[in-house]
């Protein structure tokens, strides 16, 4: 079987013709900016500005609170209006710091200045990078400088950037690969210098030939950086799938990338780690998808994190009539919302409102088809899985290797039946993981 591929997965209706050929629009705030401490796995941020101190762009307001952890950067210029709890997309209330915008957008000293990181020690990149906030942007938010500082640097072979933006409707990377490739590459070059015998792969899917276009001309020159066009397949994206396809290696959930010499971030995170090392710019602003067949012009936004999700559909032209599902995110692995008034976080990837429900349907007994594992991409057995993880059975659960859902909802998707397998199975898995933080 050719690399360029994996075994099972699924062909979606990509939905990504709405906003692929329209050039990203910068959108500033009107309203307050909300960022809630926990936008990034690991322990929340810890406020270090208090209820009316005055903030500038670029300035540090919460910082990281444990070794996983990410430190916030407010996006504007203003007032801290009040600490408090806020809804957040996905229905919790978490504690955040609300700032008043005052439009001005005054920055720190230093901001936006260039840097030239090929004098920079491989510390000095690190530490840039975890100042700078950033965290996996394609929706893990995993803390990227305790990314890029595995036990042993000599034995990454491979920094893959991955562009692959498998999940339908979603084209905030595609555009950026059109728009700012420069900032890719040169994000890229940053990262291998922190490891000496690495060689740097660009992963995309083969339904995005521009894209493949500018960065093949871009790095033709770099003997160290590889182009890499990949099956178009959902869950091509998938870290598992793609190191797979792109080094050969495997892992699984003992196991993360750094384990079989591999780093792994997507489009978005390079460009921040770029424009952070490079440009004196902290993380502060998120590209959006607006999206769906209920939304009136979809488009992809430049936004400053913390700007209401609801400015961001105002921007859209709203929708053309309410729409019976909001989801944050892909239609795959995304969250059905029940508000706009969010605050965008770095893990915010898209907003997509569709006119009908595709997801109200009945459930009809299975069929034992076993076409749910013919698309799983880890092989595993869905329907006696969601059986157990129905029943709470949670030693059968692992026993059957359900920790090893990456969770991409193929089985839900190809399901005859109609059966919601994919939600038991990854609630069950979450609880396991939350037992076994608990008792370690």
């Amino acid at each position: 079987m050719s690399r360029s591929t994996f075994l099972g997965g699924i062909h979606t209706y990509e939905g990504k013709d709405l906003t692929m050929d329209k050039p990203t629009v910068k959108l500033l705030p009107k309203g307050d900016l909300v960022f809630p401490l926990t936008q990034h796995i690991g322990a929340p941020a810890k406020p270090i500005v208090a209820k009316g101190d005055k903030v500038l762009v670029g300035q540090k307001i919460a910082e990281a609170s444990g070794k996983i952890s990410a430190n916030i950067i407010s996006s504007v210029s203003g007032t801290v209006k009040v600490i408090e709890k806020r809804l957040t997309v996905h229905g919790e209330m978490v504690e955040s710091i609300v700032i008043e915008n005052d439009n001005e957008y005054k920055a720190i000293e230093g901001f936006g200045q260039d840097r030239d990181y090929t004098k920079l020690s491989k510390s000095q990149i690190r530490d840039i990078i975890k100042e700078a906030g950033i965290v996996g942007l394609g929706g893990a938010g995993f803390p990227t400088h305790v990314k890029l500082t595995p036990k042993d640097d000599s034995k990454i072979d491979y920094v893959i950037v991955n562009g692959a933006e498998c999940e339908p409707y979603l084209t905030s990377d595609y555009r950026m690969m059109l728009e700012e490739p420069e900032k890719i590459v040169g994000g890229l070059k940053v990262m291998l210098r922190l490891f000496d015998r690495a060689k740097g792969i660009i992963a995309i899917e083969d339904n995005k030939p521009k894209a493949i276009k500018i960065m093949k001309q871009l790095t033709e020159n770099e003997p160290n950086i590889e182009v890499r066009p990949l099956k178009t397949k959902y869950p091509q994206g998938a870290e598992r799938q793609l190191v797979y396809v792109t080094t050969g290696r495997k892992l699984n959930s003992h196991k993360l990338p750094a384990d079989v010499g591999c780093i792994v971030d997507n489009v978005d995170t390079v460009i921040a780690i770029y424009m952070a090392v490079a440009k004196s710019t902290p993380l502060i602003r998120k590209i959006v998808t607006v999206s769906g067949n209920a939304v009136k012009n979809p488009q992809n936004f430049n936004v400053c994190i913390g700007i209401d999700y609801w400015e961001i559909l105002q921007a859209a032209g709203e929708f053309i009539e309410r729409p019976e599902k909001i989801i944050s995110g892909g239609p795959m692995m995304g969250v059905a919302m029940y508000s706009c008034n969010v605050p965008v976080m770095k893990t915010s990837s898209a907003l997509l409102g569709f006119l009908k429900d595709e997801a109200a349907y009945e459930e009809s007994p299975c069929i034992r088809c076993g076409k749910c594992h013919e698309v799983c991409p880890m092989r595993l057995m869905p329907t006696k899985l969601a059986e157990v993880a129905k029943r709470s059975d949670k030693e059968s659960f692992v026993k059957l290797d359900g920790m090893e859902c990456c969770g991409c909802g193929c089985c839900t998707y190809i399901c005859p039946a109609k059966r919601n397998l994919n939600q038991p199975i990854l609630e069950t898995r979450r609880e396991i993981l939350k037992e076994r933080k608990i008792h370690h």
